[in-house]
């Protein structure tokens, strides 16, 4: 892989970019002879859709460390080290001004890695302005734990539209960043982790990557809801009920969650391929739900997990979405001057996805029937279902 501009602009609509390059090289979703992308100066900071549940929304970050495991890409820094936000329902009135996007610094690198030619000041899209409020008191009672991986090359920040929305609906939300795997990570330190392995993806292999995020996973897991939880507003989480998804790689990381630790009982890929293969025997009988963009169809990894997956079932196919449908990238793209090829915008593939994500959970986590995952809903046309 490289960072050229040319390489950055590849149409996510290519089905052979999209199954070849995976999560590498699929977003921002241009097209191939886009010309150079001028300055671009927004009138006013642009703000993500509102989340559509009952509550208000709470943030709050983590810095976690494993001392046991040294980081896998930079074994040099020492300990693996993890960035969480935790989104969760919050009491009316509480908390602090609404929580920041990304950092500068954070926008500066993504900006840098994905679209090196534009002359957009990071502040552009580390001032999107949010719904959660920081440190808000959380709301009264116990609620399911969600677990949300982006995609590779792409920090936490850019599923924060689904995050505050999952929250929003009575959710407890772990938005994980992977360090040396994405743009620049932030630490409390004030350090930006650079990308390491950015250049290198088909040389590691998406399922390297893929299994050593499962490991992320499942600690976080342990310090969300062991003994002396690292959060202190853990007592919110029902650890009887866990569900996990992901964009890109982060989609088949939940997968590979899935697979290696049964505290997950329910699991998204949002267009992600699957470089780690689901078990021959399946999830032991656990709901998997495949969203992705029409491209998949032609994806062998998704053909042949849709025969290894042994629960409850979908596979799901948003007509007019390319790669980056499934996140906030379409918003950034927009902000720095680099028009999006799908032909759904961006507030409807995010209402889309916001709606068929939580409906998953809510069948599986808070045991609630949805229709809406059963069939086409006259409501959604560019929703397709196939059924097992």
């Amino acid at each position: 892989m490289n960072r050229s501009p040319n390489s950055l602009r590849l149409s996510a609509l290519a089905a052979s970019v999209v199954l070849v390059l995976g999560p590498a090289l699929t977003l921002p979703a241009v097209a191939a002879e886009a010309a150079p992308v001028a300055s671009v100066t927004p009138a006013a900071s642009a703000q993500l859709p509102r989340p559509t549940g009952p509550h208000p929304v709470g943030r709050s970050s983590l810095h976690l460390v494993d001392r046991d495991r040294p980081d896998p890409w930079v074994p040099s820094a020492g300990p693996r080290q993890l960035m969480v936000s935790m989104y969760y329902p919050a009491r009316p009135g509480t908390g602090g001004p609404t929580a920041p996007y990304m950092t500068t610094e954070e926008a500066r690198h993504l900006i840098e890695l994905r679209a090196p030619d534009v002359t957009v000041p990071p502040e552009v899209i580390s001032g999107v302005r949010t719904w959660a409020h920081t440190d808000a008191r959380p709301a009264r009672g116990r609620f399911p734990l969600v677990v949300l991986s982006p995609g590779f090359t792409f920090p936490r920040a850019t599923l924060t539209g689904l995050a505050e929305d999952l929250a929003s609906r009575g959710y407890a939300v772990a938005l994980v960043d992977h360090p040396y795997e994405n743009a620049g990570t932030t630490l409390p330190d004030g350090r930006t982790l650079p990308c390491a392995i950015c250049d290198d993806f088909s040389t590691i292999g998406g399922d390297a990557v893929a299994e050593s995020r499962a490991r992320d996973v499942s600690f976080v897991l342990d310090r969300l809801t062991g003994r002396h939880p690292a959060w202190r507003y853990a007592r919110v989480i029902d650890a009887r009920r866990i569900g996990m998804a992901g964009h890109s790689i982060g989609g088949n990381s939940a997968a590979a969650t899935m697979a290696g630790d049964a505290r997950v009982r329910a699991g998204v890929n949002m267009d992600g391929t699957f470089f780690s293969k689901v078990p021959e025997g399946g999830l032991d009988g656990r709901p998997f739900l495949m969203f992705g963009a029409e491209a998949r169809q032609g994806d062998e990894s998704w053909h042949r997990t849709w025969a290894d997956l042994d629960g409850w079932k979908r596979w799901m196919t948003v007509a007019g979405t390319d790669h980056g449908s499934f996140t906030d990238v379409p918003l950034l793209a927009d902000l720095v001057g680099i028009p999006d090829t799908a032909q759904v915008p961006y507030e409807r593939s995010l209402a889309l996805t916001r709606a068929y994500v939580a409906a998953f959970f809510d069948q599986h986590l808070k045991g609630k029937p949805q229709p809406l995952l059963d069939g086409p809903s006259p409501d959604n046309p560019e929703v397709s279902v196939r059924l097992p």
